[in-house]
């Protein structure tokens, strides 16, 4: 009975700090949109965002996008040439790419790139008391760290996924003309023919803005509400990536679904 009692006590506490944590974030989501269009107003905050968070993502969203359009080609070929439909191979990686596995693994890799270092940094200047310094000093923490940071993930993270999109496009097209043999005509007007602007490229976009913003405001929060420490900032470090990478699939799920009903 004993243990039965901890168990259950252990799924309340859990419970209860996940609502805590939920209402916390969405009270933090409320006060970072309070100053947006505060932020704005300093432009060159923004952009040195956007250079951290995606400007340095760049090298590992070109690499990762490359080899997965290269392994698409490489899958959708020996698929494909069963049903004789080998020329359709630039509808399938175009597809794939542009409607699931770019805006997904761009979030993906945005969280483990970027969302971690947005959390360790803003945990280290609470650990260092750098966030209380401006408080006493006026400055708000939210509008002058919070808001810069929140306008960069969500102005990145599109670019990243259309990058990854193109990229692997490319690395599909690799493998698919040179290397295999598929017609380069083929290839490409296939593609054309298929890839419809509003249906697939657009709700690609929407995807990974959507993202952008639910990762961005995972690593804002657990860095902000990181406890001041070493232990604390390692562990609000880890969970931006566990918890963002559980939204971004879960959300895709929702949203293709919308999508697709619409």
């Amino acid at each position: 009975m004993r243990r039965m009692n901890h168990f259950f006590q252990a799924i309340g506490h859990r419970m209860i700090n996940g609502i805590w944590h939920l209402g916390a974030g969405g009270r933090l989501f409320f006060y970072v949109a309070l100053y947006l269009l505060e932020s704005i107003k300093r432009p060159r905050l923004i952009i040195k965002e956007v250079f951290a968070t995606g400007v340095l993502s760049l090298l590992i969203v070109i690499v990762s996008a490359f080899f997965v359009g290269m392994v698409l080609g490489l899958q959708g070929y020996n698929t494909l040439q069963k049903y004789g439909s080998s020329e359709a191979i630039g509808v399938l990686v175009a597809l794939s790419l542009v409607r699931e596995l770019g805006p997904v693994v761009t979030a993906l890799l945005f969280a483990g790139r970027a969302g971690t270092a947005i959390t360790a940094e803003i945990g280290l200047m609470r650990a260092t008391e750098q966030l209380s310094a401006m408080e006493m000093m006026a400055v708000s923490p939210i509008g002058r760290v919070l808001a810069p940071r929140f306008w960069a993930g969500t102005i990145s993270m599109p670019i990243l996924a259309v990058l990854f999109s193109m990229i692997g496009i490319l690395g599909g097209y690799f493998v698919a003309v040179p290397v295999i043999g598929v017609d380069s005509g083929a290839f490409w007007s296939q593609m054309q023919a298929n890839v419809d602007f509003q249906e697939d490229i657009i709700n690609g976009v929407i995807k990974s803005v959507v993202f952008g913003v639910v990762c961005t405001m995972i690593a804002l929060f657990e860095g902000y509400d990181a406890p001041p420490t070493a232990e604390g900032v390692s562990r609000a470090t880890t969970r931006t990536v566990v918890y963002s990478s559980l939204a971004v699939l879960g959300l895709d799920f929702v949203l293709t679904s919308f999508m697709i009903n619409v």
